[in-house]
């Protein structure tokens, strides 16, 4: 297949207005924004996106998750398309790049193809993936992962928010559930350009990450019970304190991860102790561990080790434990030929790269289970992400949205 010219670029300037009219909609109280999805903002935005791929000319699908598919036609319509995307939701303090960088980076390609007046022989699709970030309805990437089989579309409509809302529910009430049977859409390749979330393209100051594969999760639930009881009147050995044993899991977590660098990441994030009060020894501690690595047999073994800490502290303490499994994707190894059709975009248009894993989850990761694909990183500041002070460079927008462009057309195919 002929790869675009070097010269080929997309329109910088006119992809950070975008992303900036984007952000107007569900602002955050520091410059980010709250953009929950299947909220009333959360229309807003997938309204506003539907407009812009009207005006491109393009043909939406919605399919009964709720995913956006805008449609650029090939010049043989029967060949499976070429999907570039990722999602418009937000964290409840997000960010204005997280997801929305690589949807209305899709955008423009199909923008400054128009410009061009470009055809490729497979049609090119740009899709906003439903609930992709799993803050308001866990787990995240829920619908791409309904699309590759995963779950089940009964399991993801029955989901409840915080408010005992359902997400089928929500996605009904917001005028969002398509026609369109999940998961039937045929596609040649997908990419997502998605800014880093990690600190290690600007640390060493380079433009383009190349995604070779993306960590394996494992989420885990952790009640610890122990007996709550006065604070001023129970001796010390006496004690079944819930809190203690939790605070020594926290440390176990994290010397569990340290003992498997440099890919492995573990993190409590959500610690409840139970009644809550100043003068009463905790009784139960309900409590979150995010466990994350790119081999799975060094993931199995986190969970392994994690287990035998909970029994050490359990037996220690006088505790009882209950832990669930509530989230678990096997490491992703993206497709071979992607790979390279990213790393070629960068190195034909004089990029910096370097290969990357990921370390958060992404649409891409399910995707990855039925068909060829592959990520692209651009850096941010700091490395921070899900933070309403998330930033990046339009510079580096560009770069990102030019490799995905290259990578994106190249697999389409340039028609003569």
């Amino acid at each position: 297949m002929a790869a675009p010219a070097s010269n080929l670029r997309i329109n910088g300037e006119r992809l950070w207005d975008t992303l900036m009219e984007m952000a107007k909609i569900g602002p955050g109280v520091k410059g980010g924004n709250r953009r929950l999805t299947l909220t009333d903002v959360d229309k807003e935005g997938r309204d506003l996106f539907k407009s812009w791929c009207d005006a491109a000319g393009c043909a939406m699908a919605v399919d009964t998750m709720g995913n956006m598919f805008a449609r650029r036609e090939g010049t043989d319509p029967s060949l499976p398309p070429v999907m570039v995307g990722s999602h418009l939701d937000t964290q409840p303090t997000g960010g204005k790049y997280d997801g929305v960088l690589g949807v209305l980076s899709g955008l423009e390609i199909v923008r400054t193809l128009n410009d061009l007046g470009i055809k490729t022989r497979h049609p090119i699709e740009v899709v906003n993936w439903t609930n992709e970030e799993g803050s308001r309805y866990a787990p995240a990437m829920i619908s791409s992962g309904v699309f590759a089989g995963v779950y089940t579309q009964d399991y993801a409509y029955g989901l409840k928010d915080a408010d005992d809302k359902a997400l089928g529910d929500e996605l009904k009430r917001i005028g969002y559930v398509g026609d369109e049977e999940v998961g039937t859409r045929p596609l040649k390749a997908f990419f997502e350009l998605h800014i880093e979330q990690g600190p290690i393209l600007e640390a060493e100051e380079i433009d383009i990450g190349v995604v070779t594969h993306g960590q394996g999760q494992r989420w885990f639930d952790v009640t610890l019970t122990g007996f709550e009881s006065h604070a001023g009147t129970t001796p010390m050995p006496r004690r079944r304190d819930a809190l203690v044993g939790a605070a020594k899991l926290v440390q176990a977590v994290n010397e569990i991860a340290l003992a498997n660098a440099p890919h492995a990441v573990g993190t409590c994030g959500v610690l409840n102790p139970y009644p809550g009060s100043r003068n009463v020894i905790p009784g139960a501690v309900s409590m979150t561990i995010d466990f994350r690595h790119p081999i799975d047999e060094t993931l199995s073994a986190m969970k392994a080790a994690m287990q035998k800490a909970i029994d050490d502290i359990c037996a220690d303490g006088k505790l009882k434990a209950d832990v669930e499994e509530v989230f678990y994707y096997a490491p992703v190894a993206f497709n071979a030929d992607c790979v390279s059709a990213v790393r070629r975009a960068a190195e034909r248009l004089g990029y910096s790269h370097r290969d990357i894993v990921s370390g958060a989850g992404h649409d891409a990761c399910y995707i990855a289970r039925v068909a060829p694909t592959s990520m692209v990183f651009c850096p941010c500041v700091d490395g921070i992400s899900h933070n309403e002070e998330e930033e990046i460079h339009p510079h580096w927008a560009t770069a990102g949205a030019e490799v995905l462009f290259h990578a994106v057309v190249e697999t389409a195919e340039i028609v003569e």
